[in-house]
């Protein structure tokens, strides 16, 4: 007879993660060991300093409170499918938090014993459990158990600086066309020309044994060593040279060169005791070379329009996908991708400039802003950008600004030609606004520092992440130093910033529901942009002016300059960095999903896991939001 309590627990459980990863016989056999607990509200589920219990919690219907040692502060609510209770019985330890019921609640107890050997067995259970928030740490920099937001990480020993192709796996043919050793040279050219191929597999019993490339059948046939008529054990390769699918560009190469050889037998687990399941040919290698970012540079530096530019940056989003698939880095991501990003504009202006009648009357400097700036720009999004050039003669300013207005006018068209939108809000290099000389700009960010109002506020936030994209240093050096040193004097400027930066509104309710649109286009719909990056963005860029540290312009190097700055706070200045990263990835994935700027979530199209992940970085938000109210004295839009 059919347990239709646990038949009921199984389908709640699987909904949610880490069960829905387990099959359909793990998840009912589980269930019939899950005990039912039923809490009236303000009900002691478990408190600080406690000895674990034997089981972990389920909510399946109400809310549980998380309270500090003090009990005085609720550190996070778990509603539905939300675990809590777990970190204690897997770091051996007494409970951190004091655990009770927010309202009449429902709980599944699954007994730790019963869920250990799924753990053991299932590496996506493991990493879910490892890196849930509800297990007491929300921390994802907690020292014990580290886990990963968005999967912002990867196992892996590189550095940042780790050349990609050490990472880039290689594409390859999985279509084997093979023969026996007994088959006729000349049925094997016969074939390879119909086939369109380069090389042929020999297979003995399903195994490899060896291999017949054009260069044997050049070497060995047409020089008449052997005649046509010979079986391929006569001139093939054997053994056969192999190795496991997830090859690397790097790998392939020196394995290549290492055997003087120009194919590569793929199997099942790298040897040839287990069945070929593709070939990979030196074409393979130029192939996944062409989407290499080395290789992308090049071919944009050859260009010769930005039309010719446009499929280049299709190939940018294509190694951008690539990225996000194998899970490497942002870090690295994103500093590879504005590298290529910068070289389309350098580029661009470099075109720009041969189109001209005359060479620049004086120096002069692209500078990309806002997102670009930061170089947090992945996606094909509009275009902020800025034209400095140096101070010139009274008489010769008006000549000089006409030449620069002009140039600026064919870069941003250029821009547009390769896909960069126009800015709405005309924020381009080809507005007067936004093309002056350095005076013009010292004078006008001077006027913003000194005179903070609303408008001037949103301005600097956008124009005060600028970067170089092209031209010379030195202007923008002094520009820097400027606005720094301005600031300085006029610290009131920084309380005015902070106060913008606490304008960004909540992406939470109070039982951590999120906040979504309430009318427009949107309606229903999460500002991922507006409710959970830009107040990380604008907190850093309030705290790193105010350290008065120059030439760091992207958000999380920011929070990690700050980190070494300030130790007090340097666990919380991490979380940021890592908070943006992960917020930043699924914004970028979410865009490349929907083809669009990624900016605005439909929650329903998002899974419980999903959810709970973005969900994890609103802690964070909150606790910069609040250093920031305290340290410039504002309060916080709630």
């Amino acid at each position: 007879m059919k347990n239709t309590i646990s038949e009921r627990i199984a389908d709640f459980l699987k909904a949610f993660p880490p069960f829905s990863n387990l099959i359909k016989e793990q998840l009912e056999t589980l269930s019939q060991e899950v005990t039912i607990i039923y809490k009236e509200k303000n009900k002691l589920i478990f408190s600080v300093d406690e000895s674990a219990h034997h089981q972990f919690y389920v909510v399946h219907k109400g809310a549980i409170a998380l309270w500090d040692k003090e009990e005085k502060t609720v550190l996070d609510i778990c509603d539905e499918g939300d675990i809590f209770g777990l970190r204690p019985l897997m770091a051996n330890e007494n409970y951190r938090l004091t655990a009770k019921s927010e309202e009449e609640t429902i709980l599944y107890a699954i007994p730790i014993d019963k869920f250990r050997p799924y753990i053991k067995e299932n590496r996506t259970v493991a990493d879910f459990l490892v890196e849930s928030f509800a297990s007491n740490t929300r921390n994802p920099y907690d020292k014990t158990n580290r886990g990963q937001l968005l999967g912002d990480a990867i196992q892996s020993s590189s550095k940042n600086n780790t050349p990609l192709l050490d990472l880039q796996l290689v594409d390859f043919s999985r279509n084997i066309v093979s023969v026996s050793e007994q088959t006729v040279i000349q049925s094997i050219a016969e074939k390879m020309t119909s086939k369109g191929i380069g090389a042929m597999l020999i297979e003995k019993k399903g195994l490899p044994i060896g291999i017949i490339t054009d260069k044997d059948l050049r070497n060995k046939i047409a020089t008449g060593d052997h005649p046509i008529t010979a079986k391929a054990k006569k001139i093939m390769s054997s053994p056969v040279i192999t190795y496991p699918t997830k090859l690397t560009i790097t790998q392939a190469q020196m394995a290549m060169m290492k055997s003087n050889i120009s194919h590569l037998v793929l199997t099942e687990d790298g040897t040839v005791n287990t069945k070929a399941v593709g070939i990979l040919s030196k074409h393979d290698i130029m192939l996944s070379l062409g989407n290499n970012p080395a290789v992308l540079v090049k071919a944009i530096k050859r260009t010769n329009s930005p039309e010719e530019i446009k499929p280049l940056r299709n190939g940018v989003m294509n190694l951008l996908r690539g990225y996000l698939d194998q899970n490497i880095p942002l870090t690295l991501t994103s500093k590879i991708i504005s590298e290529l990003n910068d070289a389309c504009i350098k580029k661009v202006v470099e075109l720009s400039l041969g189109q001209m009648d005359s060479e620049p009357p004086a120096k002069f400097a692209w500078l990309a802003m806002g997102s670009q700036g930061r170089s947090e720009q992945l996606l094909h999004t509009d275009q902020d950008n800025a034209l400095v050039f140096e101070d010139v003669a009274e008489s010769q300013f008006e000549k000089t600004q006409k030449y620069f207005l002009q140039l600026a006018k064919t870069i941003t068209v250029g821009l547009n030609a390769i896909g960069y939108e126009y800015c709405p809000a005309d924020m381009i290099g080809s507005n007067p606004k936004w093309c002056k000389s350095l005076s013009g700009f010292k004078k006008m960010t001077t006027k913003w520092i000194t005179n903070p109002g609303p408008d001037e506020v949103l301005l600097s936030s956008i124009f005060f992440d600028y970067n170089r994209a092209y031209g010379d240093k030195k202007l923008v050096s002094k520009l820097s130093h400027h606005i720094f040193d301005t600031v300085a004097k006029y610290p009131i400027f920084l309380t005015h910033l902070a106060s913008g930066a606490l304008m960004n509104p909540s992406p939470s309710g109070f039982f951590r529901e999120f906040l979504v649109e309430q009318d427009g286009v949107y309606k229903d719909f999460f500002d991922l942009k507006q409710r959970a990056l830009m107040p990380l963005v604008d907190a850093a860029r309030v705290l790193i002016l105010s350290r008065n540290v120059v030439d760091i312009s992207n958000t999380w190097e920011r929070y990690e300059k700050l980190a070494e700055l300030e130790p007090n706070n340097k666990e919380l200045f991490l979380a940021c960095s890592y908070a943006t990263k992960a917020l930043l990835r699924f914004r970028t994935k979410q865009g490349l999903l929907h083809n669009d700027s990624g900016r605005y979530i439909n929650l329903e199209q998002l899974n419980k896991e999903e959810k709970m992940k973005l969900k994890r970085t609103f802690k964070t938000i909150k606790q910069i939001q609040e250093v920031l109210s305290v340290r410039f004295m504002v309060s916080r839009i709630r």
